[in-house]
């Protein structure tokens, strides 16, 4: 019987073990008392402070430093449409990439925590049982049974000892290996919810540095826009005035593109680049169209028409599809457009090659982004705190052009309590509003279904 009551003693030992590391911070957590504080700061104390105003100060150099090769770096770019195209859409890609790694890691922290409760409570439900089945190992393995060939009665004793551990260790051995296997379910949780906490931590930190450069590159874009367009704040002046006096998106559509010079300059770019491309697409008939028509960051009018373009759009923002076009729009109507549900502060991008038309506020839409795509087809989008391109300008799929607020900023998701912003996209032919769906690349419908 050495071996099972052995056996039994490292369980209990592994599981000991086990329960003392899965109850230590909880203990603490319940008996810590916050330490006494001295009157008089010590000469450590001094020090530590002098340590840590010294690493900010060095912190903050680097900081510093770094800014000023990024704008060297932008500056450089900026002698190059071509490139600086390239890199604000790459940028906004990374950034993409980054808050979906960022989202994909709070889900599962939110499962890995849910988890950890369970264990926590099975184990807390539980404690009696615990507590029992460890003295009774530990009771077991203090008993060494006695030689066998001393005396016939100490023979004896063994075998009745033999035979009641036969009967008891099995049931105690389960219940110690039911025991070390939740404690060591909660130990590999806890592991693992740090590691996705380290990956949160680095994914977030690298977040905050690729915005700061899409920043940089932003401002270089509307620099070099400004410095083309001389009379751009009486423009956007103007078209905000004009917005006022129309009641509908339609009547702005046709308010801007007939009286305001930049947004009918760019209107005719779009109907002459639409025709091209017509001609173009009778020539290629049998060509269908994939992502790398995209690819040419120096082009200056749409890569290709906006109805050959269906299954190859991408979504503007990150987010959750919460109203479908055709639905209810939460105000006893219907439906226009699409609904997204995103984080704060996301960054919003063009859906499609175009021209702006509008950008500013209007009416119960917030701030209101509407670019010509050519053919007829116009792109509405709106929702954000604040756009970061002009009237008249030209922009390329996947540009970054506007940038999320903290909080809802269309009325009609307002009423609903959204805790959260949410952008509102619609396309239209021609003045009617038509569903996108069939425009959104196969990936990009995964994304929002359900």
């Amino acid at each position: 019987m050495r071996a099972p009551v052995l056996n039994l003693l490292l369980i209990a030992s592994v599981s000991g073990a086990s329960f003392a590391q899965g109850y230590a911070s909880l203990a603490q957590a319940q008996t810590a008392a916050p330490a006494p504080q001295t009157a008089a700061i010590s000469p450590d104390a001094i020090k530590q402070r002098e340590q840590e105003l010294e690493a900010a100060r060095a912190s903050k150099k680097s900081a510093e430093e770094a800014q000023a090769k990024l704008k060297a770096e932008i500056t450089s770019l900026g002698q190059d449409r071509t490139q600086l195209n390239q890199q604000l859409i790459d940028t906004a890609a990374n950034v993409r990439t980054v808050e979906t790694k960022i989202d994909e890691a709070e889900t599962r922290l939110r499962t890995l925590n849910g988890r950890e409760q369970q264990a926590r409570a099975s184990l807390d439900s539980r404690r009696a049982d615990i507590v029992e089945v460890l003295a009774a190992l530990q009771r077991a393995g203090r008993r060494t049974p006695p030689a066998l060939l001393v005396r016939p009665e100490d023979a004896l004793q063994s075998l009745r000892t033999a035979m009641l551990l036969g009967a008891v260790v099995p049931e105690l051995r389960g219940r110690a290996e039911k025991i070390a296997g939740e404690l060591g379910e909660l130990v590999s949780l806890r592991k693992s919810i740090a590691a996705e906490r380290d990956q949160l931590a680095s994914d977030r930190d690298k977040v905050r540095s690729e915005q700061t450069r899409l920043t940089a590159l932003v401002d270089e874009r509307q620099r070099q826009q400004s410095s083309r367009e001389k009379d751009l704040d009486a423009e956007n002046s103007r078209a905000i005035t004009l917005s006022k006096q129309v009641g509908d998106l339609q009547g702005l559509i046709a308010k801007m593109e007939q009286d305001l010079q930049s947004a009918a300059k760019a209107a005719e770019k779009a109907a002459e680049a639409a025709k091209q491309a017509e001609a173009k697409a009778a020539a290629a008939a049998n060509a269908k169209p994939g992502p790398a028509v995209f690819k040419d960051r120096s082009r200056t009018s749409p890569a290709i028409l906006f109805a050959s373009a269906k299954g190859l759009l991408p979504l503007p923002v990150n987010g959750n599809k919460i109203r479908d076009f055709g639905g209810s729009d939460g105000v006893g109507g219907v439906q226009k457009g699409i609904s997204l549900a995103t984080k704060p502060g996301s960054q919003v991008t063009t859906p499609c090659d175009g021209w702006v038309v509008y950008a500013g506020p209007f009416r119960s839409y917030g701030q209101l982004l509407i670019l010509n795509a050519g053919g007829g087809y116009h792109v509405l989008i709106a929702g954000m705190e604040r756009i970061s391109v002009n009237i008249g300008q030209f922009v390329l799929t996947g540009e970054p052009v506007a940038t999320m607020g903290s909080t809802s900023q269309v009325a009609s998701i307002l009423a609903t309590n959204a805790s959260q912003p949410v952008l509102y996209v619609e396309f239209r032919k021609d003045g009617t509003p038509i569903d996108p769906g069939p425009w959104w690349a196969a990936n990009e419908g995964e994304k929002v279904r359900g």
